[in-house]
């Protein structure tokens, strides 16, 4: 992901600075997709992960069918809901001159939505089973396509036109389709999972397995849209105060997700085994798992922030020869490191309290964070303490803080409750 999207944004910045802030404002924009569709298949780990532990293969293929169909219909939905969005591209009020650039990378985007909630379903459910190199391999592969692509298409190599910013997206629709065509082909052929295919093969209509996924996985999405829309908004905050600030704005949350992704990462392994445990109702070992993903996360934040403070200049200039927007960039690194300790903070404990099953709280701790505080934190600092730029990343700090500090509580309550369950159980 790190990969894809710094070549991604590095080839369209270096084709224009115009390329770079349309790309800015519909990849931000449609971030509230994209995590709304994987949200949704992140409610299967959890619930696949514990029937992993007992060794129910039947329970997996049936969950793993119900899943896919519910994702398809969940991602269907939120491309319709695009759509709208599209349709009102005039009216919010980003720079008129950008439009002739975003509309057609935004149709190309929206076409992307199904398959990436296609592939995350299968790779939720490997990663639940334990086969988490499998997903990786794919999606480095498509990688490559995409970036070859994006070399092909975006400059127009190897004798193809020109297609700058509607070549890119191009490249990443072919490369998102890739990913669940071959992961698909890698379930139903590989002998690894022979065990479950049967079951998903003749799984039958289920109303209380739909209705669980269904409460297991809906907090979870519109968790994740609720944080990814603080910044969506933001995004469109930043086309308020220009195009040199919407594609500052870009490039500091591009280079943010060098941390993002990592923590998001071992984020999912700690959900995955945290799961195991719950499974296995084993309390104690719940806050270790939560514990120790904690440890590793704060020293991975610890590599970003000094990657950042270091290199912060380097890695800004992969992106634009614009000097403007470099300088600006610059501005924002303060705040991009403030913002890592608390951002590391709530993937690992939200993370870890999704593995326990227990998702409804993290739809309240998402809303008070980031409608509640993280909205109404980002417009004062930007224009009414006249923050700009600065106050706008500043602001993120404030959110994420509170989510991180809300998850924490929830999940030390959710153990201890857990805990005492089974402790009334047993007597």
């Amino acid at each position: 992901m790190i990969v894809v999207g710094f070549a991604d944004n590095s080839m369209v910045g270096h084709y224009s600075t115009d390329a770079l802030s349309a790309a800015s404002f519909v990849n931000n924009v449609f971030n509230l997709a994209v995590l709304g569709c994987l949200g949704f298949t992140y409610g299967l780990t959890p619930l696949i992960g514990a029937l992993f532990t007992i060794a129910d293969n039947h329970g997996i293929g049936t969950m793993l069918r119900d899943g896919l169909r519910l994702n398809v219909i969940y991602a269907l939905l939120l491309t319709a809901a695009m759509a709208v969005v599209y349709a009102f591209l005039p009216n919010l009020g980003q720079p008129e001159h950008l439009l002739p650039l975003i509309r057609p990378y935004f149709l190309l985007y929206l076409a992307g939505v199904l398959p990436i909630a296609i592939f995350n379903v299968f790779a939720q459910a490997a990663y639940a089973l334990n086969s988490t190199k499998m997903p990786m391999w794919i999606i480095l592969a498509s990688n490559c396509i995409n970036i070859f692509g994006n070399w092909v298409l975006i400059y127009g190599n190897l004798g193809v036109p020109e297609m700058g910013l509607t070549g890119a997206g191009v490249s990443t629709l072919v490369a998102r389709w890739f990913c669940p065509v071959i992961i698909y082909l890698v379930f139903m052929r590989g002998v690894r999972y022979s065990g479950y295919k049967s079951a998903f093969k003749s799984a039958r209509f289920s109303i209380d397995r739909r209705r669980k996924i269904f409460t297991t996985s809906l907090p979870v999405s519109l968790q994740l849209m609720l944080e990814t829309g603080s910044f969506s908004i933001a995004a469109v905050m930043a086309g308020w105060l220009g195009a040199v600030e919407l594609a500052a704005f870009q490039i500091i949350l591009i280079t943010g997700t060098l941390g993002f992704c990592v923590y998001y990462s071992f984020g999912s392994a700690t959900s995955v085994l945290v799961a195991n445990a719950a499974g296995a109702k084993d309390n104690m070992r719940m806050r270790q798992v939560a514990t120790a993903g904690y440890h590793v996360t704060l020293v991975l934040c610890l590599i970003s922030s000094a990657i950042f403070y270091f290199a912060g200049r380097f890695l800004f200039a992969i992106f634009t020869d614009d000097r403007v927007v470099l300088d600006l960039t610059i501005t924002l690194i303060p705040p991009l490191m403030l913002y890592q300790i608390a951002d590391a903070t709530q993937i690992n404990y939200s993370s870890a309290l999704r593995g326990t099953g227990n998702v409804m709280p993290m739809l309240l701790t998402a809303f008070v964070s980031y409608a509640v505080v993280g909205v109404p934190a980002t417009y004062i600092l930007t224009f009414t303490f006249c923050g700009g730029m600065p106050g706008l990343v500043s602001s993120f700090s404030i959110s994420l803080f509170c989510a991180a500090v809300m998850y924490f509580i929830y999940f030390m309550r959710t153990t201890r409750s857990l805990s005492h369950g089974i402790n009334q159980k047993s007597v």
